[in-house]
């Protein structure tokens, strides 16, 4: 028998944890976080408590209560001796914390298979962030024992070509364009017949091409079941890329003699790539926090990406005022482009600074001129929080008078596109995941499942 349950991504947007078993192989299709079940109870300032492993977690539904599922040290601290697990791996699609950071609680032993570039993300995660008990990926230490060793989990990398058997299972990766790059969907060929999982996926952004190689390989292998995601299945067309970032923005900066402060997601090295070329083209220089080189040293090693290092000749590293530091950040006080507020304050007109809100503290050191400009290259708010946050960022913008300008590209694919996705793969059934609107897809889908939480579907 072959099945599928679904333990996230069931009505809301991330958080996905499919668990597919066939023959007795287990395997979890990513184990992300899911932002809204956690916000229902949690906040920045409260969070799960640590000191009762997966407790918490478990009771407020964040986690699927499973056995032989969770890491031993999590299952001793809830009074269980649990020493093995039943699952064979995790294959996870990219590094966004919704598909990705819950993998931190499971069993030491499960291997995690992921893209190569996906771990040069995870690790440069890894290197600029505090130790998170909700981000501990690659490697954690116990928390039953303080002087244990670090314990590194059994990573397998691929790239699309490669192919890997997992018990019954052959997985066949393949990469997808998303706002993250080191993105893949899988076709995975079972004792029943193909299963395809998009993950996240988009047609939009600069290589819509390594999307419509997912989409050819998934229609080819006549899936008996599609996992497809739907964030955006309800919005409308519109006309947005990367190229139309990059062309309102340029004409933004080129018209502008102020400071220039771009707010974007640095983790999307394709936003990255667009402001360090509008920066080059306009005599700037790309300023980058310091908390933020990790992602260049890391993500340059990959020669297909076209990132530059931190040391690149038109980069200028941020320093802020901060009475403590990391070590991989000391070790780049001595680095020739290296930049304090005061720099920037001098040479306004020169730089485009790719700070977010949490940078803005430095505006008081900095003064920006005004009419300075501020581009919010991220998505509009979509929840009470988020207008909270914009209002807060506007009333910076206000206090120094500077120009707010929005210019975004998703790293999701609109309603359209992915109706046309859905058709053209055809496949037996569709699973929507990671989406509040499933039910839009009975306009191309004659056999749809609308999932439940923690049901078990056979698939056939």
């Amino acid at each position: 028998m072959t099945s599928l349950t679904f333990y996230g991504g069931v009505n809301e947007i991330g958080g996905n944890k499919i668990l597919l078993e066939d023959k007795g192989t287990k395997v979890f299709l990513d184990f992300g976080m899911s932002f809204g079940k956690r916000g229902k109870y949690f906040d920045e300032f409260m969070s799960p408590r640590i000191a009762t492993g997966l407790r918490d977690f478990i009771e407020t539904g964040l986690v699927p209560n499973l056995d032989r599922v969770y890491r031993s040290d999590l299952m001793e601290m809830m009074g269980k001796r649990e020493t093995d697990t039943d699952i064979d791996a995790v294959l996870l699609t990219h590094a966004h914390a919704d598909h990705a950071d819950y993998i931190s609680f499971l069993h030491e032993d499960i291997p995690i298979y992921m893209g190569e570039t996906c771990k040069l993300i995870l690790e440069a995660i890894q290197e600029r962030g505090q130790r998170s008990f909700e981000r501990e990926i690659l490697s954690f230490k116990p928390r039953t024992d303080k002087n244990a060793d670090e314990i590194e989990r059994d990573v397998r990398t691929f790239r699309t070509g490669d192919k890997f058997k997992i018990g019954s299972l052959e997985v066949e990766p393949i990469h997808v364009d998303h706002s993250v790059p080191g993105a893949y969907g899988f076709i995975i060929h079972t004792s029943e017949g193909a299963i395809a999982y998009t993950g996240d996926i988009r047609l939009h952004g600069i290589r819509p091409d390594m999307t419509e190689d997912f989409i050819k390989a998934a229609t080819d292998s006549k899936p008996i079941a599609f996992i497809c995601e739907g964030t955006r299945i309800t919005d409308l067309e519109s006309n947005e890329s990367e190229q139309k970032v990059f062309d309102d923005c340029n004409t933004r900066v080129k018209n502008n003699s102020g400071l220039v402060i771009s707010d974007f997601n640095f983790k999307d090295m394709d936003r990255m790539r667009t402001f360090y070329n509008i920066a080059k083209q306009n005599n700037r220089k790309f300023v980058v926090d310091i908390s933020n080189v990790a992602y260049l040293k890391h993500l340059s090693k990959d020669p297909q990406l076209g990132i530059p290092n931190f040391d690149d000749e038109d980069i200028a590293i941020f320093k802020p005022e901060k009475s403590s530091w990391k070590k991989y950040q000391k070790d780049l006080f001595d680095e020739p482009n290296i930049v304090t507020a005061a720099d920037i304050a001098k040479n306004q007109d020169k730089m485009i600074c790719a700070f977010s809100f949490w940078n803005f503290g430095a505006l008081i050191d900095i003064k920006p001129k005004s009419g300075s400009l501020y581009i919010h290259s991220l998505s509009e708010p979509y929840n009470d929080e988020g207008e909270f946050d914009k209002r807060r960022v506007d009333s910076w913008l206000n206090h120094y008078q500077l120009e707010r300008v929005q210019s975004h590209c998703s790293g999701h694919s609109k309603g359209q596109y992915l109706l046309d996705i859905v058709k053209s793969v055809d496949a037996k059934t569709l699973y929507p995941v990671h989406t509040e609107h499933p039910e839009a897809y009975s306009k191309v889908s004659k056999n749809m499942v609308l999932i439940k939480e923690g049901v078990k579907y056979e698939v056939s």
